[in-house]
């Protein structure tokens, strides 16, 4: 496989000005409620995917040395402050304005909303595909791990961990892993380790040792991944970015619009006619279709005005 550097001609190299970030975390907080679409997803869509992993990688114990000997001002700079500060707040105000809207999308009008996901999320495949430089075969099979991985991923039956202390340190130590990631939702993880409910009442109930623990789990996971993910994007740019186009293309079959359950209580892709067969209510396909399109030229306009990644 060819070693591509990272300052390849096709990355944009301007800082993104802090409301354009809150705007970005805004789009990734509406991504990451809806299980099954990934924040990361929008993170590589709108061309801050490389600078939010520089700016996670940058955050461990050494920072308390650096604080000691040059102050507040120079860790704030050194992990990129002002960027995660602007990023967080934009996924904060998402998340409390935009839940129960989703959540009543994702009741009332399912189908068409996993439309609009299927077309994006298709659409930003497509999109970064051409941030790959030469495609060889190489390239091809890391796209196909990707996919792999992805795909399995979404169609696995749920581990179903109990819920333990130990249990949220590593639901937090693999939702936040995912959740970096492209094309693999955190939320979604913990509906495959059983673990969703539980998160969802330690959150409501404010169960104080449960939310710590997950929390230090996902600082865990954030140290470790992001400086893996760093690491990999400056040593292997090409592949690695081709390998997390894998995970977009292989993370469709779990917002397919249409999913019937199996004897086994999963949802497995079917189309529409059997869909309609099975007597759900679904919407005309023609609407379908155009959520669908809708969802690609969001991609479009998104990728055409911020796109690139950013250092």
């Amino acid at each position: 496989m060819t070693n591509t550097p990272v300052n390849e001609p096709s990355l944009q190299t301007s800082p993104t000005p802090l409301p354009g970030v809150f705007l970005r975390g805004m789009l990734m907080g509406a991504a990451d409620i809806v299980p099954g679409v990934s924040g990361g997803t929008i993170a590589f869509i709108t061309g801050i995917y490389q600078r939010l992993i520089n700016a996670l990688s940058s955050i461990g114990p050494h920072l308390i040395g650096q604080w000691r000997r040059e102050g507040f001002a120079s860790i704030w700079a050194a992990v990129d402050g002002s960027f995660l500060l602007a990023l967080v707040s934009g996924i904060a105000v998402s998340v409390l304005t935009l839940a129960r809207v989703i959540a009543t999308l994702l009741e009332s009008q399912p189908v068409l909303l996993w439309s609009f996901f299927f077309g994006l999320i298709l659409a930003s495949a497509l999109v970064l595909t051409r941030h790959v430089q030469r495609w060889h075969r190489g390239m091809v099979l890391a796209l196909l791990a990707g996919l792999v991985v992805a795909a399995a991923i979404g169609l696995s039956p749920a581990v179903t961990l109990p819920v333990a202390p130990l249990s949220f340190f590593i639901a937090g130590f693999i939702a936040i892993c995912a959740m970096i990631l492209p094309g693999i939702s955190g939320s979604f993880v913990l509906v495959l380790l059983g673990l969703y409910p539980a998160v969802l009442q330690a959150i409501r109930g404010f169960e104080l040792v449960s939310l710590v623990l997950f929390a230090a789990g996902a600082l865990c996971g954030l140290l470790v991944f992001t400086r893996l993910l760093r690491w990999l994007l400056a040593s292997y740019h090409s592949v690695t970015l081709a390998t997390l186009t894998g995970f977009l293309f292989g993370s469709l079959p779990v917002v397919w619009p249409w999913k019937l359950p199996t004897t086994a209580d999963l949802l497995h892709p079917v189309l529409p006619s059997s869909y309609a067969a099975s007597g759900a209510a679904v919407p005309a396909l023609t609407w379908c279709v155009l959520a669908m399109v809708v969802g690609a030229v969001a991609v479009w306009f998104l990728e055409s005005r911020w796109g690139g990644l950013e250092r």
